[in-house]
């Protein structure tokens, strides 16, 4: 029996379903209803643990490029990683961002939604959330030059 259109890419989501909640949620901490995941733990170690655990997220926004998803929601998708990836390696805080942000789960559901509905556009929040997040990287590189300049200046010795 052949499959229905479309079935194939519903096992593919459903396996990477299974897949980032390995890494998000696979354990509960007792008493609690806090999950966390392969990824959270891989975290642990220090230097090449987040590095290790941002491969893995690696495989799910591959797969969303090859099932076509909009590149905007695909750039929500690498941001969520990356965010994921950049507080995760801070000690100890990215250690508790990685058990609340869970961005693998956050990008299949992106994945899912997508294909369940059959879109193949993006929606306005996809744009907002990108949008507001390369606001907020400007920001975040721009601050710290300013900074450095205003001493500078501050100093005695004008950057400029």
């Amino acid at each position: 029996m052949a499959d229905l259109p479309g079935s194939a890419e519903r096992r593919r989501v459903e396996a990477l379903q299974r897949w980032a909640g390995i890494l998000d949620s696979a354990f509960r901490i007792p008493g609690t209803q806090i999950r966390f995941g392969l990824d959270a733990l891989i975290g642990l170690v220090p230097g090449a643990g987040d590095a290790v655990a941002g491969l893995f997220s690696v495989a799910i926004v591959l797969q969303a490029a090859r099932m076509h998803l909009p590149r905007i929601v695909i750039a929500r998708m690498v941001l969520n990683s990356l965010l994921d990836l950049f507080v995760g390696a801070i000690p100890l805080v990215g250690d508790l961002f990685d058990v609340a942000w869970k961005a693998n789960l956050r990008n299949v559901t992106l994945l899912d939604r997508h294909v369940r509905e059959g879109r193949r556009t993006a929606s306005g929040a996809d744009y907002l959330f990108v949008t507001l997040v390369v606001v907020v990287l400007l920001a975040a590189a721009t601050l710290p030059l300013l900074a450095v300049a205003l001493l500078l200046t501050y100093l005695g010795r004008p950057l400029f």
